[in-house]
């Protein structure tokens, strides 16, 4: 629980300076390795050359088959300049400021000749310029013109985007209808902006950190944000659980059958008292014999086959701490009085808001966590 109020907290104070283990972008890119022959991949959140992503591609640019890698960063940013000597010319002055540059790879070639293609390759090539490393004339922010133009002729966009930009950053993309592959919170699948994505089969999950773990090293100076036991001093590594991949390439995980063991029992599944579906609490309990509607897990998503299920929607949870109250089409979370805040209904022809209630004996009851309502396909 603590690594998540950590993430959220970080998200609500704009701290999006996290940056991706090399071991987890090999784990999930090695998934989508057909994907990349003759594209153009973009790193639009990533510092050239320091950047994880951007080494990854730089590495592998040869065996993907990549027609050119391009990678920008935002003025300021913590980690440029800190590996590699660049632009000279620059006085210490403009230096300090960090100032915004792109790099663009079109060939990896051993040119140290020991060998191998390695990163000391691509260093050679970016400081004797046979590829292109320039200063930009903006800041760098992903929404800028310049970045917009680098976006149009890339392919694939593959990145860790701010965790507070997420939904502007998945709508640029859509926009401009490219293909990506993107590091977000778990809790962005009940996003407004992004849930109607995964319904409509234009976004889903990856595969996912390994054994649903996500290392992000930081600035040391952001240390002092997170709690004891998420940040490890040692490493300079903080630690979260409800990260996810999320991209629009399809893979093979996405048509494998999920195999359904259980028997529908009346008794088993409780109905909700303000929907008309059951309630599964485990993934492995979804029922093989029930075609009606169910309210599952979030955790499905990661093994969501739409050749399989249909998602009908989702439902929230409500804290106890707060009552609600059902208001036209939409459903009023108030507490002291007061309007927290209000959500119109997410689940198909809602009776009653998107809170999901189990049925207690033909009356309202417990709240069970957040639900996601599927169907069996016939």
């Amino acid at each position: 629980m603590a690594q998540n109020k950590d993430l959220n907290q970080a998200k609500a104070q704009k701290n999006d300076e996290f940056y991706t283990q090399l071991s987890d972008i090999e784990n999930e890119m090695r998934h989508y390795r057909s994907h990349f022959k003759g594209k153009t991949v973009f790193c639009n959140c990533d510092d050239p050359y320091e950047s994880n992503f951007f080494k990854y591609f730089a590495i592998y640019f040869n065996s993907l088959g990549l027609k050119k890698l391009i990678a920008t960063c935002y003025r300021g940013s913590p980690i440029s300049y800190t590996e590699l000597p660049l632009f000279p010319e620059l006085s210490p002055e403009v230096k300090e400021i960090r100032p915004p540059y792109k790099a663009v790879i079109t060939e990896v070639a051993d040119y140290n000749n020991d060998g191998a293609v390695d990163l000391a390759d691509v260093e050679w090539l970016l400081q004797n310029k046979k590829n292109s490393c320039e200063l930009l004339k903006g800041d760098g922010d992903f929404r800028s013109d310049e970045c917009i133009e680098l976006l149009k002729e890339a392919d694939i966009v593959v990145t860790n985007p701010p965790f507070s930009l997420f939904r502007e950053f998945v709508a640029q993309l859509m926009k401009y209808d490219k293909k990506f592959i993107i590091i977000g919170s778990q809790n962005a699948i009940h996003y407004k902006e992004i849930f109607p994505l995964i319904q409509q089969n234009r976004l889903w999950l990856g595969y996912g950190f390994n054994g649903g773990n996500a290392y992000f090293s930081i600035p040391k100076s952001k240390s002092r944000d997170f709690a004891q036991g998420v940040y490890d001093s040692e490493n300079g590594l903080v630690k979260f659980r409800n990260c996810e991949w999320f991209t629009n390439l399809d893979v093979a995980k996405r048509h494998e059958e999920m195999i359904l063991t259980k028997k529908y029992v009346p008794s088993d599944y409780p109905r909700y008292f303000n929907y008309d579906a059951i309630d599964v609490s485990r993934i492995a309990d979804i029922p093989e014999n029930y075609m009606g509607e169910m309210g599952v897990p979030d955790t499905f998503l990661e093994q969501y086959n739409p050749d399989q299920f249909e998602i009908i929607g989702i439902g929230t949870d409500v804290p106890k701490t707060m009552v609600h109250t059902v208001n036209g089409d939409e459903i009023q979370y108030i507490k002291d009085g007061k309007v927290i805040w209000s959500t119109s209904y997410t689940v198909t022809e809602r009776k009653a808001g998107n809170s999901l209630r189990l049925d207690d004996n033909g009356k309202p009851g417990k709240m069970p966590f957040s639900r996601v309502i599927i169907r069996r396909k016939q």
